[in-house]
């Protein structure tokens, strides 16, 4: 009724707007309380001509288009490179850049591609070219097509079967592992160097031999330090006894260059299967202070893998630390994880609100712990089974790929925007 000055319900009103005003101001002084990170798909594989299974990571150009590799589909069922290219009203192109056979030209790109300075690509595939996989270069025509050129076919006896992509060194040669392979057949690391009449020679560096030194360098890419030592995870080996699978628990390794032009391997860690987990075949990734940051695809306190930092001590040893033990789900980070700001971010292929993985971010805590935040819940809808790192662009935004899922099962590339 107008006019009425009750003082129960003046109380009342009072209370609700002293309510409203503190909820205002909360949105305002708290944005990220209440924000949420936007998920969109970008891209969503048919399976057929665009390829299909992407399970690597992927990289951006000068101008802000992504590439990467679907490993099955494609116009041979071998898989495929792709670009995909952003339009003005917020959706992306995609367009297949090569498309395996599976025959001299390679198949099944397990493993994502790198550019070098002048924008030619580059990459590995599982199978193809001798019979034991490839190490392949695109390059841009003037007509906007891409042609490529295999640089070198593996034959067994110096590598085999490489899941891994390659890094360039300062040089201009390019570094890689090969799964199996080698004089041992448990894998290899392998250099290739660019000769003055376009080919390329490949060089083994390293033969994995099994017990203390590891074996199987699975697909964990290369990482350089500033002094131009090699470091890489081996999914096997090392300290025996992890299960019938892998009957070794892996380890980090780290090759350094002498005078004579051979390299000498220093295991820096081995896992025991414990907390610590097993099967560390994840890159590695560097912080400003020359401190070691992995991921093992098993084990732990709870079965699903961890992240591991390794510190460089005084005296040049190494000091491991477990940093998160995820919880839920069967495995780890397949492909490692990736460092921006102070924090840590990557996915888990399996486990989560739905079972179809997830997106994380690692916070570190004043007393050296570190908290979980997901980003992002797979549904199985729209994409699942994210196994790749994801990457960042220049605004913060977070792209990836999901090797399943959507309406055709094939997988799709997605971005975060916080």
């Amino acid at each position: 009724m107008k006019g009425n000055k009750n003082p129960f319900w003046a109380a009342v009103n009072k209370t609700l707007a002293v309510i409203a005003a503190t909820l205002i101001m909360a949105l305002i002084l708290a944005p990220a309380a209440w924000a949420a990170d936007t998920y969109k798909i970008l891209h969503e594989f048919t399976g057929g001509a665009d390829g299909s299974d992407p399970t690597a990571g992927l990289i951006f150009d000068a101008a802000g288009n992504l590439y990467g590799t679907a490993k099955y589909g494609g116009s041979w069922g071998q898989g495929t490179v792709f670009e995909l290219t952003p339009n003005s009203d917020g959706s992306w192109t995609e367009t297949v850049l090569y498309n395996f056979s599976g025959g001299d030209d390679g198949g099944q790109p397990f493993a994502g591609v790198t550019f070098d300075r002048a924008g030619n690509l580059y990459g590995t595939t599982y199978t193809g070219g001798a019979g034991d996989g490839t190490v392949f270069e695109l390059t841009r025509d003037p007509d906007g097509s891409w042609t490529e050129t295999v640089l070198h076919s593996f034959t067994g006896s110096d590598g085999r079967a490489p899941v891994a992509g390659v890094i360039f060194g300062r040089a201009g040669s390019l570094y890689g592992t090969t799964t199996w392979g080698g004089t041992a057949g448990l894998g290899t690391v392998f250099e290739l160097t660019p000769n003055s009449d376009g080919t390329w020679t490949e060089k083994v560096l390293h033969s994995f031999t099994g017990g203390k030194g590891g074996s199987y360098p699975d697909r964990g890419s290369l990482v350089f330090d500033a002094a131009g030592n090699l470091y890489g995870a081996a999914a096997d080996g090392g300290q025996a006894g992890c299960n019938a699978f892998e009957p070794g628990c892996g380890v980090i390794y780290e090759l350094t260059p002498n005078s004579k032009g051979t390299w000498r391997e220093k295991v820096l860690y081995l896992f025991s299967g414990e907390k610590d987990g097993y099967v560390p075949e994840a890159t590695l990734v560097f912080d400003k202070a020359g401190n070691l940051y992995g991921s093992t695809w098993l084990g732990g306190s709870h079965g699903a893998g961890n992240v591991f930092e390794l510190v460089l001590n005084a005296d040049g040893s190494w000091k491991h630390r477990v940093l998160h033990q995820f919880n839920g789900g069967s495995q780890g980070p397949m492909r490692g994880v990736i460092l921006r700001a102070g924090k840590i971010y990557g996915t888990k292929g399996d486990g989560g609100s739905h079972g179809f993985g997830y997106v994380f971010e690692l916070v570190p805590n004043a007393d050296g712990s570190w908290t979980q935040k997901v980003l992002h819940q797979f549904t199985g809808e729209a994409a699942a089974y994210p196994w790749a790192v994801p990457i960042f662009d220049a605004a913060g935004n977070l792209y990836g790929t999901a090797s399943e899922g959507g309406p055709n099962g094939a997988g799709a590339v997605f971005e975060i925007t916080p």
